[in-house]
């Protein structure tokens, strides 16, 4: 009966098994002879387990769900109605006829369905029909990644095949042949790449692609809602530069875009294309049940301040499934986290399963690897695999049965595509939330109402950010002249004089006859890169027997994970970084087996330029402006596996980054900060940082990565106690903007979050725990929030 209680109070329904199971303290399950069983089994087992129990706090019933149906228009070219129905396709889910209906009236699309919904044959139905009917039709495909563009080629194969029609489609990204890049240019009716390559290899040598430019019917992104923050406001501003470029080869494309679930799909692709574009959101496609929990790992203590770690927990209940021969996914924030989970896992499993059962997937990896990968996911050969977001896309990874999040991912979109990875055709499927430390995490698996209740996140971009405009002006102005008239200097519905007189100066274009010409010997694309600050990347040599590159590190990464002395970890497998030339971007390791990893600590450290906004009259005094920020990398500690106790340290000498960005700030009042304990307003400000950086993603609809946090006992700019809250990103992308303007909301909710938390006197799940941010500081905290709040 107390059970059935906790369950009917916890979100949690269906009968109990009686039958107990042991927990291990490794592994998780004991280790009966291999055979296979089916996700409710290990559910149940896991149900009934009294340790496990005790950490749900949501227990998610999504009944399956019947699909809605529409006939084929008549219009589609035989030979395409031939090609579906040999696979079985002899009528449309309703979204998908909806979407070919407004794409044949000549309207921007937008599909916004879950994963699996058949998204893919909403663009692939009018541009195959298109180039059916009209063989000088050119389409230009857009992913976000060379696995997903991998993917498409070879589902256009396959229908070609079973249509016996020609098509000539390729892939042109890093990978691709010298010869397969010249028959794309000649004779590809269909090419597929990536945002970086359309940056860096196709706009600005549209002349050799005459035959896309001038062609070009539709233009198709898929994935449209990874490309938020500064990676979004990139590529709007690469559409934005093909756009021009076509419009120069007299085509004006339309766009398809599809995206998983977020709140503004409309406004966030008009944003991308500069014009007015359908959504559609209606999903058609059925659907397997599924079982979602949320769980929250045990306490370590009796106050609940120190919790098991998230990927602990999640590679113990990931082992159950596995054990039963039930292929599993586990997501981790970060590439450490999956490599520590790829080791846990093995080590559970030596004994039964080849370790090459079991695999990582993050970025860094070659591609052949990651392709090796794939192909071991969908023919079955790999039972589990731990992973970054990287494969929270829809890349074709086959039929999963669970999916393990270890920690929450950051959005609600993001876990439900992730969550999406399991159950991809029939039969029931979980996908379990493993919460970590954080107050984001403890939030959210302690109000299970509230992620189920709300709506997906907002994609939010920020294409005409000076910094990342200015960049793209600059390629603009390198792929075609401007012309020095008002209608001519527009880009993207702006006058750009402002920045071509720069360029001037600059000495990069010049004014001649009527037009801004490049005038540089520089190639300015190479020079940006889409997706960070820097298009530096580390490669990482193993010189355990000759020299042989087995991964790469991005130039922000490098200083926190390949410094020397540094255990970098690869597919399991530790190497030990004995040099790193950072001048020639080369880390150099050596295999090594030692049972511990590296943490390295980044000192943080803000200058105020200049003050935008400010609110004088409140009780923090909230301003937002422009700031440099200083990063260093200064020590490293050994953490020993499975216990996280820190068994050592080291220095790390490494020249200091610089990033000039927006940022919001507030400060303590006088009489507030004279009532402290002077030791103590460290430590007050610490919490409240902590506090506000895991809330704000909430309210500013972005990931916590997006952010940076820092404080200052007395800050250099008025010798206040202050809280800053940072873009992560050159030049901002208005994250911090909005958060000045939902400062009150913010604090209200961190107050809620403080309040409501178990411990006596701080933890990681609210204001850090009590070691690193002193004795009191909770309740002071709480203090300063209640003050500054009015309540």
């Amino acid at each position: 009966m107390v059970f059935e209680a906790f369950l009917r109070d916890k979100h949690v329904s269906g009968a109990i098994p009686v039958i107990p199971q042991k927990w291990h303290e490794r592994g998780g399950a004991a280790r009966p002879e291999i055979m296979k069983k089916d996700v409710l089994s290990v559910l149940e087992e896991l149900r009934s387990d009294p340790r496990f129990l005790s950490g749900i706090t949501a227990w998610h019933k999504i009944p399956e769900r019947e699909g809605q149906y529409a006939p084929i228009s008549e219009e589609i070219h035989p030979k395409l109605k031939d090609a579906l129905a040999s696979k079985g396709i002899t009528r449309l889910y309703t979204h998908q006829r909806e979407a070919y209906d407004l794409i044949q009236a000549g309207k921007n699309v937008c599909v916004v369905t879950p994963t699996a919904s058949g998204k893919t044959l909403c663009y692939n139905l009018p541009v195959l029909d298109s180039v059916l009917k009209d063989p000088e039709s050119r389409a230009l495909y857009i992913f976000p990644t060379k696995a997903l563009a991998q993917d498409q080629l070879a589902e256009l194969a396959d229908l070609k095949k079973r249509g016996d029609f020609a098509l000539e489609s390729f892939t042109f990204d890093g990978d691709t042949p010298p010869a397969k890049r010249r028959l794309a240019k000649e004779v590809g009716q269909i090419i597929i790449t990536n945002p970086d390559m359309l940056h860096q290899a196709i706009l600005p040598h549209h002349p050799t692609w005459v035959k896309l430019f001038s062609g070009l019917r539709y233009v198709i992104v898929d994935e449209m809602h990874g490309y938020r923050g500064v990676f979004g406001s990139h590529v709007t501003n690469v559409l934005r530069r093909l756009q021009r470029i076509a419009r120069f080869y007299g085509a004006n494309p339309q766009f398809i875009l599809a995206s998983a679930t977020i709140a503004n799909p409309g406004e966030m692709a008009e944003t991308m294309v500069g014009a007015p574009c359908a959504v559609v959101d209606k999903n058609g496609a059925p659907s397997s049940e599924k079982i979602f929990v949320f769980w929250n790992p045990p306490a370590l203590t009796p106050d609940g301040s120190v919790r098991q770690s998230a990927i602990d927990a999640s590679s113990k209940i990931a082992s159950r499934f596995i054990a039963g021969q039930v292929q599993t996914i586990v997501f981790a924030r970060s590439r450490i986290a999956v490599e520590l989970l790829v080791q846990y896992l093995r080590d559970s499993y030596r004994e039964r399963l080849e370790k090459d059962r079991i695999r990582g997937y993050r970025g860094g990896y070659l591609p052949n690897e990651r392709r090796e990968i794939e192909k071991g996911l969908r023919e079955g050969e790999i039972i589990g695999v731990a992973a970054t977001n990287a494969l929270e896309l829809g890349i074709d990874i086959g039929n999963l049965d669970c999916a393990i999040m270890a920690g929450y991912p950051g959005t609600i979109a993001s876990t439900w595509q992730q969550a999406g990875r399991a159950g991809r055709r029939s039969g029931v499927a979980a996908a379990i939330l493993v919460a970590g430390a954080g107050p984001l995490d403890q939030f959210i698996v302690r109000n299970p109402d509230y992620f189920f209740g709300q709506s997906a996140e907002y994609g939010l971009i920020n294409p005409d950010n000076p910094y990342i405009l200015g960049e793209h002006v600059k390629c603009a102005a390198y792929e075609l002249p401007f012309k020095d008239s008002d209608e001519g200097r527009m880009f993207a519905g702006r006058d750009v004089l402002a920045y071509l007189e720069h360029l001037k100066d600059q000495g990069i274009v010049n004014l001649s006859g009527g037009r801004w010409h490049w005038s540089s010997d520089s190639f300015p694309a190479a020079g940006v890169s889409l997706r960070s600050a820097s298009s530096d990347n580390f490669v990482v040599i193993d010189q355990t027997n000759g020299a042989e590159v087995i991964g790469e590190v991005d130039w922000f990464a490098a200083p926190m994970l390949i410094h020397e002395q540094a255990i970098y970890m690869h597919q399991g497998q530790q190497y030990h970084v004995n040099r790193l030339d950072y001048d020639a971007k080369k880390a150099y390791v050596k295999k090594v087996k030692v049972d511990y990893y590296t943490d390295a600590n980044l000192a943080v450290g803000i200058r105020v330029m200049s003050v935008d906004k400010e609110d004088n009259e409140g009780f923090f005094r909230p301003k937002f402006g422009e700031v440099s920020v200083t990063a260093l990398a200064t020590i490293y500690k050994k953490m020993k596996m499975y216990t996280n106790e820190n068994v050592g340290w080291g220095q790390i000498a490494i020249p200091e980054m610089n990033m000039h960005t927006q940022a919001m700030w507030f400060t303590l009042p006088d009489h507030i900060v004279s009532s402290m304990n002077p030791r103590l307003v460290g430590g007050v400000l610490s919490g409240l940082a902590n506090v506000i950086l895991n809330i704000a993603p909430l309210f500013l609809m972005s990931d916590k990565s997006d952010l940076g946090v820092a404080v200052e006992v007395r800050s250099p700019h008025d010798g206040k106690p202050t809280v800053y809250l940072y873009d992560s990103y050159p030049g901002g992308v208005g994250l911090s903007e909005k958060a000045y303007s939902l400062l009150p909301d913010i604090l209200k909710a961190g107050l809620e979050l403080i309040s409501a938390c178990d411990c006596q006197d701080g933890c990681p799940g609210c204001v850090g725990p009590p070691g690193e941010s002193g004795e009191g500081v909770k309740a002071l905290c709480l203090k300063v929030l209640k003050d500054g709040i009015g309540t």
